[in-house]
């Protein structure tokens, strides 16, 4: 049923403030230590052998226990488990600012990835239970999606202020401020249904196997990075990962209470938004890492400068979030956001295969930083709502841990394999032009930026992929309201996505 304007939280709005602030501080943190590292690794003498560990340690600690994460909220409650969350990275991230040493470093980015677990997941699923009416879903929806899009261009801006004007400590030290207001103000605004609950016991045979399973994939892919996809400690924590998953999908079909209901993922739509949401981060992570490097090293942009280049990237994910996903939300079915929107973004990004040393910003990079955040805002926003959309109020932690983990797992994949691709393909470049080439200097250059544009070709064509899925299998009508928005009743909640189809 509807809600009634008795039982709607006149503080939502305002709670919505700290959510969204929250999440920001989550999603700018991936990227705002990438600036960073350089000078951290300088200051603390961290050999180039070790320095990913600043990196993968936040990953596999977050990667590996989102879907624990999820499964505490639920149990513990949502407003509880964000609020933990919050003290816990900032508290984390005052010691990896404060850091001695590269363990001492590693062990904060260790300790934020936990935190993050907690708070990821409790923030999407507040959202969810918080905002049930149609339209106000929508634009709830849409601010979060557009900071879920944009925070990781917020991050490179402000870790290139920070480290520029500053020092490196501060990327971890600004975390602090976020945290603590967003804290102050859950602990005052936030209300969570108390009936939204999940009482069962903790699934402890699936938490094991889920973190394993999830942590071997994403080092899976870390270590193929460095060592090559067919290197043996690759090519084993590959067969751990499919061996432990399938594990824990076996043991979840059997369980009374289980840590991810398979209800959660077996849903059509659900199971689209995951795999089309991944495939379009694998896309982004690698365009991030790319033109970062590209501005920088061949552009010559200092990290300022490089972070304001992706701002026009933000202004357009913000657009496409709040003024075309929101508004056409409740009005058309989802995939006809999600698809067109992430062909959008292909055609941004087909337009950055054409980067060579001399180009245009105003020109070339300027209007395709534009179309790649219109389309991934328009794409993004829905596909937030529609995870958690219809899911049963005491299962939507997990599905909201669901939609961090596929976007997790899917930046592990673009950062490991675009890089490899990008990497092969300049040394074959360079291989093949070395007897024509001007100086040893100008062809190192050419090869990095022919190896970027290849890279950059598979974006493309990963988000093509991502666009046919979103149509394929996102079959839900509009969302707007209903059985399905408001959570309510068993069987309901979880049928009325399909049978809403137009």
């Amino acid at each position: 049923m509807p809600e009634t304007a008795q039982n709607v939280d006149p503080r939502r709005w305002k709670a919505l403030i700290f959510i969204a602030l929250a999440q920001l501080m989550v999603v700018l943190d991936a990227t705002i230590v990438n600036i960073a590292l350089p000078s951290a690794q300088k200051a603390l003498d961290i050999s180039d052998g070790n320095k990913q560990w600043v990196i993968t340690a936040y990953a596999l600690a977050f990667g590996g226990l989102l879907l624990f994460g999820g499964r505490l909220a639920d149990l513990w409650g949502r407003k509880q488990t964000f609020v933990v969350g919050l003290v816990g990275f900032a508290a984390a991230s005052a010691l990896g600012g404060a850091a001695l040493n590269s363990p001492m470093l590693m062990g904060a980015r260790a300790l934020q990835g936990i935190f993050g677990a907690l708070l990821a997941p409790s923030a999407l699923s507040l959202l969810a239970v918080t905002f049930t009416d149609a339209k106000e879903r929508a634009k709830a929806f849409g601010i979060f999606g557009a900071i879920a899009g944009g925070g990781g261009a917020v991050g490179l801006i402000l870790g290139g202020v920070l480290t520029e004007y500053m020092n490196w400590r501060w990327t971890f030290f600004v975390n602090i401020p976020f945290a603590v207001v967003a804290a102050v103000g859950a602990i005052a605004v936030i209300r969570e249904p108390a009936e939204s609950r999940n009482p069962s016991k903790l699934d402890i045979p699936g938490v094991l196997l889920a973190t394993l399973g999830l942590v071997s994939l994403v080092y899976g892919f870390t270590r193929a990075e460095s060592d090559g996809w067919t290197a043996g400690l690759t090519v084993g924590l590959f067969v751990a990962a499919v061996v432990l998953l399938a594990a824990f999908a076996a043991v979840e079909s059997r369980v009374k209470a289980p840590l991810l209901p398979l209800r959660v993922v077996t849903n059509r739509n659900r199971g689209g938004v995951y795999l089309a949401l991944g495939l379009a981060v694998i896309g982004m992570f690698g365009l991030f890492l790319f033109l970062t490097y590209y501005m920088q090293m061949v552009k010559g942009y200092s990290p300022v400068k490089t972070g304001l280049a992706f701002l026009p990237m933000i202004v357009g994910m913000i657009t496409g979030s709040t003024q075309i996903g929101t508004r056409l939300m409740t009005r058309i079915p989802a995939r006809m956001l999600m698809g067109p929107g992430f062909l959008v973004a292909a055609v941004g990004m087909l337009l950055l295969t054409q980067i060579d040393l001399d180009t245009s910003y105003p020109l070339l990079i300027l209007p395709a930083f534009l179309l790649l955040g219109l389309g991934m805002g328009t794409a993004f926003m829905p596909a937030m709502s529609l995870a958690t959309y219809g899911v049963q109020p005491r299962d939507a932690g997990v599905a909201s841990a669901m939609v961090n983990t596929s976007q997790q797992v899917g930046g592990a994949i673009g950062t490991a394999l675009l890089n490899t691709i990008a990497t092969s393909a300049g040394q074959e470049y360079g291989k093949t032009h070395a007897a024509t080439a001007k100086s040893p200097e100008l062809l190192l250059v050419q090869s990095q930026v022919h190896g970027y544009t290849s890279a950059i070709w598979w974006a493309v064509g990963i988000l093509v992929v991502a666009a046919a899925l979103a149509m394929a299998f996102v079959n839900a009508g509009r969302q707007d309201g209903g059985p399905a928005a408001t959570g309510s009743g068993e069987g309901a909640a979880e049928d009325a996505i399909p049978v809403m189809a137009h």
